[in-house]
């Protein structure tokens, strides 16, 4: 049953979703960004619902009280498709740092250029970096929010992958506050899997890290803040998710 419900869950995710893409394309000719997102915000959510009404997945939000006010870094554990949905429920007008790649889809590129995106040449090295640190920081002046999945690509619980320096350059250029997201996404809507399992995802934002920090111990900081509660929201043991040198780098 959880496979067929699945099933019809990603035909309908996918039809709606080149349906709504080609009904919006008027957007893409208004000078303003914010009807894009407005259509992005009602394709995920409309998404969400089926995938509740169809799957029986749900979710919950935590700790809604660590966001501060205007611009900020929300640095988000990264295990599925699902994470890169739900930013856009939660945050106003959220810019998300990501590959530049996704520019390349056809039409989903154009909605991203238009919304507005901080894309990334992940092998441009250093010119790269500046870059993205030059494009977000027109966003956080703009006020808006930025998303950055630090591990750089989906990880499932348990599994762990060093966190990229872009995160870093952004919280030391920016001095932004940067919000640690812990989440438990994987266990029901898993990398490269095309079943979703029924159950309930926990996305808990933790409480921020403020500008002033040296580069090792803000990384310290942050990779240990989101490994302990996403292993946690997963039921798994700490020291499998953290690792033994990383323990002890955060401890430090």
């Amino acid at each position: 049953m959880t496979a067929l419900r699945s099933a019809a869950f990603n035909l309908a995710f996918y039809v709606w979703g080149l349906l709504l893409h080609l009904l919006c394309l008027p957007l893409l000719l208004l000078p303003s960004h914010r009807p894009t997102q407005w259509a992005g915000r009602l394709w995920v959510r409309s998404s969400l619902a089926l995938l509740a009404w169809i799957c029986g997945l749900r979710h919950e939000i935590r700790g809604r009280e660590h966001l501060p006010a205007g611009a900020c870094i929300v640095a988000s554990k990264h295990q599925s498709a699902w994470d890169t949905l739900i930013y856009s429920q939660l945050l106003e007008e959220a810019a998300y740092v990501m590959k530049q790649e996704l520019l390349w889809f056809p039409l989903f590129g154009l909605y991203l250029m238009k919304s507005g995106v901080v894309a990334v040449d992940r092998a441009g090295g250093a010119k790269a970096l500046r870059a993205m640190v030059a494009d977000a920081g027109r966003f956080a002046e703009a006020g808006r929010p930025l998303v950055i999945f630090p591990e750089g690509t989906r990880t499932a619980p348990g599994d762990k992958r060093p966190y990229h320096p872009g995160i870093a350059a952004l919280y030391r250029q920016l001095a932004l506050p940067v919000v640690p997201v812990a989440l438990n996404s994987g266990l029901f809507w898993a990398r490269k899997a095309a079943r979703k399992k029924p159950g309930t995802i926990v996305l808990e934002f933790l409480p921020p890290i403020e500008p002033g920090l040296s580069r090792k111990a803000f990384m310290a900081e942050l990779e240990a803040r989101i490994e302990t509660a996403s292993a946690r929201l997963a039921g798994l043991p700490v020291a499998k998710a953290m690792g033994g040198d990383d323990r002890r780098e955060a401890a430090g």
